[in-house]
């Protein structure tokens, strides 16, 4: 029995935390709940920085392999008499990682909190009931051995997983059959080169989030605020299987029962660029009193998403607020922020009950973004690639949705603009803007229609931004009847034809009222949090 124990410290996860139980009482307010890092002993910490440092370079040696290789070979090392010696050197090397692996365990071994840690892994992977699951969220570990508490195959069909969920799709371009053979022949090498760039920088520049050095870089403020949210918050981590197997890290925070009515809606969060929920926009809606959630991109073990994945594992959290955690679609909101706009307008367009969309600083698509940063010769290039693999259509997905979206942006933000920072117009939050107004009232959104729009779009500062809308003399009180009056007498879906047979002045105050309606700017940085005070559920008629 000793030594099955002494096995599992072996090979058993890292331990970063010991939470206190959610069950303590509150007598001292929440700081009463914090728990406390866990205090690995000398040998331990020291055995456990060389395994890291050898994982490291590992990594290192694995990205690195190709040009290494090439090197070896030009350089005469690739025979059988100089890799005999090299693989007894590299057998040496593992005997004693392997070595300094079972010091490792046995230091754990002798470490009570470990010990009774392990003992409790053990039993929820045997057995995983709420008691078993309750004690083991009371420590924070690698979340690779955390067991599965929901799959994607247990609501919906395992047949239809293979492909994962659907996507929009490029239109492709219509071409005859000789003309489709010679052109498949000439773009042979930029598929080739596409197919390169993606799976081996690309998608690691468009997923920072899954290199592994800034998670390592990251690690002691993701443990510091996944401490906050389970011990202030009560938040309950899980693991979830998608419908392509990769498993995705869920925070979940229910406060149906403090809430009242607001934590009866659950405000779903989908991470920027990098974000992780420990640090992300999570914490915008809760400082409120709704319900929330969020999840990082599917990268546990190492893996890099395509936007596939990112569908995947949004669907499977759509599927497990439902289903296991007992939310209706039309209690859901979800909440983006930047390329999470990927992923909550895939959601809305999916799951037309869902209550609404909110997109802080978004864009509309990822190829402008693209074109803008590269070379001009590298267009065709780009082009291709964007489309084929990594194609972030947020705005196609968006004119497919009936709920009501609302757009906070940032008067200040700078990743998705294209120039320099006065050009207010160049932020593709605008463009998504006018393309959703354009769509839903095209007969608003004439051509005065959008310069009126662009006008207020360009304002550098809400004093601006209000000259320009008294400046139109906009009656608010006057839209709302109009648009309430069109939306009785029709109830139908989008596109609307209000403002067909109206005045050019009519259909400029119509323009400003929908826009101001629709998006909300505020004067900080992309990269600042959306203020609390800033979070608004969006406008309904």
């Amino acid at each position: 029995m000793a030594v099955l124990s002494w096995i599992r410290c072996v090979f058993g996860p890292h331990l970063q935390r010991i939470h206190r139980s959610p069950e303590q009482p509150l007598t001292e307010g929440r700081a009463a709940r914090r728990g406390w890092n866990y205090q690995p002993r000398t040998l331990e910490r020291h055995s456990d920085s060389i395994l890291g440092w050898a994982s490291a370079l590992w990594s290192l040696s694995y990205y690195s392999s190709p040009l290494l290789l090439c090197y070896l070979y030009r350089k005469g090392y690739i025979c059988s008499s100089k890799l005999v010696p090299v693989s007894q050197y590299l057998g040496t090397v593992l005997v004693c990682l392997l070595g300094v692996a079972c010091l490792r365990g046995y230091e754990r071994w002798k470490n009570a909190d470990y010990l009774h840690f392990i003992a409790i892994l053990e039993e929820a992977k045997k057995s995983l009931t709420p008691e078993n699951k309750k004690k083991l969220r009371c420590y924070d570990f690698d979340f690779s051995h955390w067991p599965l508490d929901f799959s994607w195959a247990e609501v919906s069909n395992p047949k239809l997983s293979k492909a994962g969920v659907s996507l929009l799709k490029a239109e492709p371009r219509i071409r005859g059959a000789a003309d489709g053979v010679l052109h498949s022949v000439r773009t042979l090498p930029c598929h080739i080169i596409s197919f390169l760039v993606t799976y081996s920088f690309g998608r690691r520049m468009l997923y920072p989030g899954s290199v592994g050095l800034l998670q390592k870089a990251m690690r002691p403020m993701l443990q510091q605020g996944q401490a906050k949210l389970i011990e202030e918050f009560d938040g309950q981590r899980n693991k979830l299987s998608a419908c392509d197997g990769n498993e995705i890290d869920t925070m979940f925070v229910d406060r149906r029962r403090v809430g009242g009515q607001n934590g009866q809606t659950l405000v779903i969060c989908c991470e920027g660029n990098a974000g992780f929920y420990e640090v992300g926009c999570m914490n915008t809606p809760l400082e409120g009193e709704q319900s929330c959630g969020s999840w990082p991109s599917p990268v546990v073990g190492g893996g890099v998403p395509f936007p596939q994945n990112e569908a995947n594992a949004m669907d499977v959290v759509i599927q497990f607020a439902i289903h296991k955690l007992g939310f209706q679609l039309n209690d859901i909101i979800i909440y983006a922020w930047s390329i999470g706009g990927f992923t909550a307008t895939w959601a809305v367009m999916s799951y037309p009950e869902i209550k609404s969309v909110v997109l802080d600083a978004s864009f509309d698509d990822l190829l402008p973004l693209a074109l803008k940063v590269m070379p001009d010769s590298w267009r065709p290039l780009v082009q291709h690639t964007v489309r084929q693999y990594m194609n972030l259509n947020n705005a196609d997905q968006l004119l497919k949705l009936e709920e009501p979206v609302m757009f906070p942006q940032s008067d200040l933000t700078y990743l998705v603009r294209f120039r320099g920072p006065q050009d207010v117009m160049s932020n593709r939050g605008n463009n998504l803007l006018l393309k959703l107004l354009q769509f839903r009232y095209p007969k608003i959104m004439t051509e005065e229609g959008i310069r009126v729009v662009r006008q207020w779009l360009g304002a550098t500062n809400q004093l601006e931004e209000a000259s320009v809308y008294t400046g139109y003399e906009v009656d608010d009180d006057w839209c709302v009847s109009v648009l309430q009056s069109y939306q009785a007498d029709r109830e139908v879906p989008f596109p609307w034809s209000v403002g067909e047979d109206m005045t050019l002045e009519g259909r400029r105050q119509l323009a400003l009222f929908l826009a101001r309606k629709y998006m909300q700017n505020f004067e900080t940085t992309h990269c600042t949090p959306l203020p609390a005070s800033q979070f608004h559920l969006p406008w309904r008629l």
